[in-house]
């Protein structure tokens, strides 16, 4: 990478995180709260989102995001709150989303009754690690089928994040896999994480995610 890519790049998370800490204080201010969901692909998050919209209803919106489809837009929105789609393909395909596309998103939004918000980031543990939304809480979801050595081969998400939730754990009686190793792997990388496991098909310890977000 020469100078001109560095000076480029970095102005590019400049612009970015600027448009972050005005969203975040903006929806501070309206004392909404903004979680932004992190993982790789097919770790549960869209069926976490499911759930909770089922749980919570109108008090909370979604933004997906996606390279391409509305497939799990369609998903969430069939619990009837409000649900935004943000398709990357249109910027190049960007593997990540960015403060400037959420923040069009929420302008769109009735916040009226809306106590939290909730961006799906794209399946991806590396990109959105990378680009703050403007989000008081950054989560990455970890499913017991992607095995106990993510969190360790995948640090940023996890050094960024202040919650890990461990997905899928129904799955657990037909996996060769500890989720004690998981979870010790998780404080390895970030000694200071809360854990959640759950399960959002059968609602194992889903209250505890519900607690967290009282």
């Amino acid at each position: 990478m020469d100078k001109t890519e560095v000076k480029v790049m970095k102005k590019i998370l400049s612009a970015n995180d600027k448009i972050a800490e005005e969203l975040r204080a903006d929806l501070k201010s309206k004392e909404i709260n903004f979680i932004n969901l992190m993982s790789s692909p097919g770790s549960g998050k869209t069926t976490i989102m499911e759930r909770t919209a089922q749980e919570l209803g109108n008090k909370i919106c979604v933004i997906e995001g996606d390279i391409q489809t509305t497939l799990d837009a369609e998903r969430v929105a069939k619990a009837g709150i409000q649900t935004f789609q943000i398709n990357t393909g249109a910027f190049g395909g960007d593997c990540h989303l960015e403060s400037a596309w959420i923040r069009s998103a929420i302008d769109e939004m009735d916040l009226s009754s809306i106590k939290t918000i909730f961006v799906e980031n794209i399946g991806n543990l590396v990109c959105p690690a990378e680009f703050d939304v403007g989000a008081h809480t950054n989560a990455v979801v970890l499913s017991v089928t992607e095995g106990e050595d993510k969190p360790l081969k995948y640090p940023l998400a996890f050094q960024t994040s202040s919650l890990c939730i461990i997905s899928k754990i129904d799955l657990l009686p037909y996996l060769d896999i500890s989720i004690s190793d998981i979870r010790e792997n998780v404080i390895k990388v970030n000694p200071k994480m809360k854990v959640i496991e759950l399960s959002a098909k059968t609602g194992e310890g889903f209250e505890n995610w519900l607690n967290f977000l009282q």
